[in-house]
Order: structure tokens, then C-alpha cells, then sequence
């Protein structure tokens, strides 16, 4: 499915941040080490700011969202599965985070050049990559 607008990117973007808060509040039962149990409760943390970044970049730049249509721009390269974390071992959840991690990274990173015209949101979008850059970065120093 496509996304054309302002709002469909951001709505995107909040849609897979709900959806990644809900797999690491999961994960957390199934962690192997006091190391990723606090790592992963940092992300559950660290969601729920990341979807108020999301939410209040959308509400504040709302009256742009109009003005400006994106083109060449899909879902389907950022679309996981939904994430059971039952049976899962430590490591599992450990790969599971990095997959969404560089997901988030990738969306974050195309959809700011796609929608350069506005500048804030542009810059808003690259902050939330660094963001998840940040995050993989812990992930993978496990």
C-alpha cells in the first residue's frame, strides 16, 4: 500500500512504534539475562516517548500535510510479521529487536528524504532514526 501523504507517514511510523512497544513489553517474560531484561524495559520506556514524538510531529506540522503529496513511497519493505514471543529464547528476541530496529532505522531514513520538502519533519524523521540507530547499537553490543 502506498504512502502519499505527510499523514499516512506518520500514522505508519506510529502504527509499527505501537506495534514494536507491544513485542518488547512481551519480550521482557522471555529475556535470559538481567542484561536484556534491562535493556528491553529501556525500549519499552523509550516507546512510549518515541510515539510522542510521532503524535506531536503530526499534530504540529498538520497544516502542511495537505500541501505536499509523496510519490514512489510503500509500505511493503517495512512490514514485519507480528512478533509471538512465546517459546522464544533470549537470543531469538535479541535478533527479533535487531530486525526492528534497522526496520525503524530504513523507514525513518527514506521517508525523510521523501518528504524534504518540509524541513521539519524531515529533520524530525532523521532524529527518530538516530534514535533506533542508537538503540540497535545497545542490541548489538549484547
Amino acid at each position: 500500500m502506498p504512502l502519499t501523504s505527510f499523514g499516512s507517514i506518520l500514522t505508519f511510523a506510529e502504527k509499527f512504534e505501537i506495534q514494536d512497544m507491544a513485542f518488547y513489553s512481551e519480550a521482557v517474560k522471555f529475556t535470559e539475562s538481567d542484561e536484556q531484561t534491562a535493556l528491553i524495559e529501556s525500549f519499552i520506556k523509550e516507546g512510549k516517548k518515541l510515539i510522542t514524538i510521532v503524535q506531536r510531529t503530526r499534530r504540529e506540522n498538520v497544516t502542511e500535510m495537505i500541501l505536499e503529496p509523496i510519490q514512489d513511497f510503500v509500505r511493503a519493505p517495512f512490514c514485519t510479521q507480528d512478533n509471538v514471543c512465546i517459546g522464544m529464547t533470549g537470543a531469538n528476541i535479541m535478533e527479533t529487536a535487531k530486525t526492528l530496529e534497522q526496520r525503524s532505522i530504513d523507514y525513518y531514513n527514506a521517508a525523510a528524504v521523501k518528504i524534504k520538502a518540509l524541513p521539519e519533519v524531515a529533520v524530525a524523521l532523521k532524529s527518530l532514526a538516530k534514535k533506533h540507530i542508537a538503540r540497535l547499537n545497545k542490541v548489538n553490543t549484547l
